[in-house]
């Protein structure tokens, strides 16, 4: 079945981005408008046998709306410089708050609802929680540019009056599953931790800087992607309250048990070396994360969330020992 809806994609061709397309073509969903940077070659398997209507280079999309003007039915805007690494705050600046700033204002003067990526990274350490209350907001310290700017985002669109129709911005936890390939140094865990074991037989770890954590034993929430994408299409089925959004399991994992997992799924025992942690990101390093997920399930979203060793086994079973994509 067909759905005849018009809904603009932007990140299209990257790592969630292109997993959104995908689940949207299963779903019905073909008059895809996809905006990314296509001219990147290790990202091009990502869309490789997908359906959608045209692509539209990203510096070029504002210019081809108002010329096109198409009816647009809703936009997911995945788009943004997700490089933690990346220091040059002015990237970050273009890409995560004036570009999405532009989006926003597109949306609201066209009552299109919007679903964009905010980043669990915003909240810093985690001196004030991980609970999306919105008057918390303002209050947070990202560790790094990219944290710092998807909160000027959030920050700015707490403080406009005019909106879309419906607007929903997500928290992203740890993603990790197929098509991110393209990613380096920024691709999850998983990803690296089955390459080691293919190249050395083993997974080095980050040894821990502070005491009260043991190594290896560093907490985040880790959330496959394509529990990301039914929480997308849910809210743009269901479009409950307008607001931030919190989006992992809402169970902590350690790193540990990420390793554990991925031998698993191989079928060999586990062999970890844990090695000191770089000292440029040693100050910005996230110790624990676990998203407080009660907003969501107020909101109405009940579905349960990927087991880590469920999404694990299907990652490296499915795509990575296959090097195929979603």
């Amino acid at each position: 079945m067909t759905i005849q809806k018009q809904i603009l994609i932007t990140g299209a061709a990257g790592f969630i981005g292109s997993c959104m397309v995908q689940h949207l073509n299963e779903l019905g969903y073909t008059e895809l408008i996809l905006v990314d940077e296509f001219n990147r070659e290790d990202k091009i398997p990502n869309l490789k046998g997908k359906l959608f209507k045209v692509c539209v280079e990203r510096e070029d999309l504002f210019e081809w709306l108002f010329k096109t003007r198409p009816e647009i039915d809703f936009v997911i805007h995945l788009g943004a410089r997700t490089d933690t690494t990346e220091f040059n705050y002015a990237i970050h600046q273009h890409l995560n708050v004036e570009y999405s700033e532009k989006i926003w204002e597109y949306c609201t003067i066209n009552q299109v609802p919007l679903v964009y990526a905010s980043s669990a990274a915003t909240y810093g350490a985690g001196e004030k929680g991980y609970r999306d209350d919105l008057t918390v907001i303002p209050f947070l310290e990202p560790l790094n540019p990219y944290g710092i700017s998807k909160n000027e985002f959030d920050k700015w669109v707490l403080h406009q009056e005019d909106h879309p129709p419906f607007w929903a911005g997500l928290k992203f936890f740890n993603v990790y599953g197929p098509n991110e390939y393209h990613k380096g140094r920024m691709a999850s865990v998983i990803f690296h931790s089955f390459n080691q074991i293919y190249k050395e037989g083993k997974v080095k770890l980050f040894r821990s800087h502070k005491p009260e954590f043991k190594d290896g034993e560093q907490l985040r929430d880790f959330i496959y992607v394509k529990d990301i994408l039914k929480v997308i299409h849910w809210l743009m089925v269901e479009q409950p309250e307008s607001s931030l959004y919190n989006l992992g399991t809402g169970k902590a994992r350690s790193f540990n048990d990420l390793v554990k997992a991925t031998f698993t799924a191989l079928g060999k025992e586990p062999v970890i070396e844990y090695v000191d942690m770089p000292e440029d990101i040693r100050e910005r390093y996230q110790y624990f994360t676990e998203a407080d997920m009660k907003k969501l399930s107020d909101a109405g979203y009940h579905a349960a969330f990927t087991s880590l060793e469920e999404g694990v086994s299907e990652y490296v079973q499915n795509y990575l020992t296959e090097h195929s994509c979603y």
